[in-house]
């Protein structure tokens, strides 16, 4: 079990496959000049799926996250999935993508084990999205969007990011495709995780700009503490159900309280959080030979120093010497 000194206990693991990114978005990475992980410092596949098999098998862990970067870039992510599809217990496993890639490789995942997948989207208009990317792949997520829907990695949930002077005016119109499409619409409060740390609290578009949009348009009646649980979602019925849609507010309405995750950056790092300054090192762990239990012994107490916030409600807030990319969102 991964228990920290306020009782909270991780469940669910967020693992980081690459730093690597095929977008270049406002709001996690400059355009250019952001220095890459050499190739040695990444955990391979056999590292990935044995810290995973520790995680399962000996500290409580159920669902497991990939991520990245953009981990539709980790060349043997479909046999990643199925190793750790085998596991006994069988996590559940879900993917956080641009979903550029989705279209190819949406069926192989969904065969693999995958059991669903969250695809970043911001905007429903191909020119802002590529002045928020640096990309013009528009047409690439929304057709991977499709390929996710129709292997059955379901629900598929779509993760978007509203920037001032940019795609602030779109909760409503992504509400209403999202819900045409069926699928289910998260909003997240832009955090601090740009690398060229230009992020500013005055003037982000927080969960009460959001909902007030929103509210526009459509009814909107709360789920409810019960409902939530440890999800990072605040979730919403839209026009009485069955549809919902969330927001993840993690700058205004932190919900550290009831945090149940642990993440493992792509390099083999323990992180108790996503805003954490400090790290725990499983790497030269595995690679000096250790025994699964040594390792789960550090893992354990990496955990059980994890603080009690994230310090985002701290207007004094210093950003993580990482970028999003090298730690896995």
């Amino acid at each position: 079990m991964l228990i920290d000194t306020y009782d909270r206990v991780a469940t669910d693991l967020r693992v980081s496959l690459t730093d690597r990114c095929n977008l270049r978005c406002t709001y996690c990475m400059p355009e250019e000049g952001l220095q890459w992980l050499a190739k040695p410092d990444l955990l391979s596949d056999d590292e990935i799926v044995r810290l995973v098999r520790v995680a399962v098998t000996q500290l409580g862990i159920t669902e497991v996250r990939f991520t990245g970067g953009e981990p539709l870039l980790r060349p043997g992510l479909v046999s990643i999935v199925e190793q750790c599809a085998a596991l006994t217990p069988r996590p559940k496993m879900s993917l956080t993508t641009n979903g550029i890639g989705l279209k190819r490789t949406a069926a192989a995942l969904r065969s693999a084990g995958l059991d669903r997948v969250n695809v970043s989207l911001d905007t429903l208009r191909p020119d802002v999205f590529k002045t928020l990317t640096r990309r013009d792949r528009h047409h690439d997520v929304l057709a991977g969007l499709e390929a996710a829907h129709d292997a059955g990695l379901t629900p598929v949930k779509i993760n978007a990011v509203l920037m001032p002077g940019l795609n602030e005016d779109e909760a409503p119109d992504l509400l209403a495709w999202a819900v045409e499409h069926g699928y289910e619409l998260r909003f997240i409060e832009q955090m601090p995780l740009d690398a060229q740390h230009g992020w500013k609290r005055d003037g982000m578009i927080t969960a009460g700009d959001i909902l007030a949009s929103l509210r526009t348009r459509f009814a909107l009646t709360a789920e409810g503490e019960d409902e939530r649980g440890s999800a990072p979602a605040e979730r919403w019925l839209v026009d009485g159900g069955p549809h919902r849609v969330g927001v993840i507010a993690s700058v205004t309405r932190p919900f550290c309280r009831a945090c149940d995750r642990t993440r493992l950056t792509a390099d083999g790092q323990v992180r108790t959080c996503l805003f954490a300054r400090e790290e725990t090192d499983l790497r030269g762990a595995l690679r000096s030979e250790a025994p699964d239990e040594e390792i789960a012994r550090i893992w354990r107490l990496a955990m059980w120093g994890k603080k009690a916030g994230s310090g985002l409600d701290d207007p004094s807030f210093l950003q993580p010497d990482r970028p999003m990319s090298a730690i896995g969102g």
